[in-house]
């Protein structure tokens, strides 16, 4: 059994850290985005689920633009361009399938 908190932080930018978990077929991400914080337009192989825990998080998918808050959670298909910006403290839950390798 492991804890979040014995995991380590990773920043990948400044004011976003993430904790990773994977397993053979799967990841799963737990971030820490500041508000301010730009995630920059991007796509990967990678089917992928955002869950908003805390804050809250304007994201374009695919050319689409919301507003998503603590509750809201979304399906980004494999290959879909998406972006955000975290309108406030967030705190946001992100699986992917297959593994995401950019975060091993």
């Amino acid at each position: 059994m492991q804890h979040l908190n014995d995991l380590p932080a990773k920043e990948i930018q400044p004011g976003q850290t993430g904790k990773f978990i994977h397993g053979e077929k799967s990841s799963l991400g737990i971030w820490d985005i500041k508000k301010g914080v730009i995630l920059p337009l991007h796509q990967h192989e990678n089917e992928q689920i955002t869950y908003i825990l805390e804050g809250e998080l304007e994201m374009t998918i695919n050319g689409k633009t919301t507003v998503f808050k603590a509750g809201n959670l979304e399906l980004i298909p494999a290959n879909t361009p998406h972006s955000a910006v975290a309108l406030t403290d967030c705190k946001v839950l992100d699986s992917w399938t297959p593994v995401r390798e950019a975060f091993l």
